[in-house]
């Protein structure tokens, strides 16, 4: 029932309201500076400078007539839910690399570039494909970068996972021991019990089946402040890590931050989860609450939503990367 009306809000949105809010108050300035009778010639070359200088701060998604107009650069404000600018192309295609290592985004005749002005390059055409459908589908009034997972995870791949890499790992393996299937609800209240009960029949198959590939079977707890996980299953864990290449660590990181669990990440990573069953077990104590109690519109549905386009987003570019 939300849906709806947040689309409604959205194309309602003017980007030009939005670059308005956004632009430096000296560019408004010196615009109404330059509209008023000239003074003498050092507050004429005071304007000037203050409107180059306006200029200079703009951010371009399409690339200035004073550069190469042969690629177009992703703003950094493409990782956030702007708006940030009308669509200035009229198709998205791909193309092998000029190296013939990896598959471009085109924009027309441009080349699609990263936030940090490197030629986005897929690893397979498949990926680029469906990168280049994102921008296909953006509507003529504005460009909206969070319609685009796809996009937002292949910048990670290539900018983010190469620079901090052991940082990611060490953030995975630490949040581990708190791993949201290794809670389990107290089984001594009324309230409870019922969860308890779901999440034994639920989540024991996921655990025995860490058991069996990992030779380590986790600990369960029902304490806030998590538990410890056995030495051997934390550095079986930590070597998977490791063996990972840039895209499948970008993706394990992101299902295991939204589904609280990298267990579950590594479920799917492996094959051993599909996207519901994921799903599924992310929820299960919340919709046990919702089965009870009721769904809140505008709360409940927008979160479910949310999970469901992170999680499939980030399975759809695992496979997609795979080169086999």
């Amino acid at each position: 029932m939300a849906t709806p009306i947040v689309r409604k809000t959205l194309k309602s949105i003017s980007p030009f309201t939005v670059r308005s809010l956004t632009s430096p108050n000296r560019h408004l300035t010196a615009l109404a500076t330059a509209g008023q009778p000239e003074s003498d010639g050092g507050e004429r070359e005071q304007d000037v400078q203050s409107i180059k200088n306006a200029e200079a701060d703009n951010i371009f998604i399409k690339a200035p007539k004073t550069t190469s107009s042969s690629s177009v650069t992703m703003p950094t404000s493409s990782m956030t839910g702007s708006i940030v600018g009308k669509r200035f192309y009229k198709q998205a295609t791909t193309r092998e690399a000029d190296d013939g290592n990896g598959w471009n985004v085109m924009l027309d005749y441009r080349t699609l570039k990263t936030p940090a002005k490197r030629p986005l390059k897929c690893p397979t055409p498949a990926l680029a494909m469906a990168i280049a459908a994102e921008w296909e589908y953006q509507e003529t009034d504005g460009i909206r970068p969070f319609t685009m997972p796809l996009m937002k995870l292949a910048c990670t791949a290539l900018e983010r996972v190469p620079l901090t890499r052991q940082k990611i790992i060490e953030h995975l393996l630490q949040k581990f021991h708190k791993d949201l299937v290794f809670c389990r609800a107290p089984g001594d209240s009324d309230l409870t019990s019922g969860i308890l009960d779901l999440q034994k029949a639920k989540i024991d198959p996921l655990l025995d089946w860490v058991k069996s590939e990992f030779g380590y079977k986790p600990v369960v707890y029902s304490d806030l402040y998590g538990g410890k996980q056995e030495n051997g299953l934390v550095n079986a864990m930590e070597n998977l890590l490791k063996n990972t290449d840039d895209c499948e660590l970008a993706v394990i990181d992101a299902i295991a931050a939204a589904a609280q669990s990298l267990t579950i990440s590594i479920g799917i990573f492996r094959g051993r989860l599909q996207i519901e069953e994921a799903i599924e077990l992310i929820r299960l104590e919340e919709d046990f609450q919702v089965d009870r109690w009721g769904l809140v519109e505008g709360g409940h549905d927008v979160d479910i939503a949310d999970l469901r386009v992170q999680i499939s987003s980030a399975t759809v570019f695992l496979g997609l990367s795979r080169r086999h």
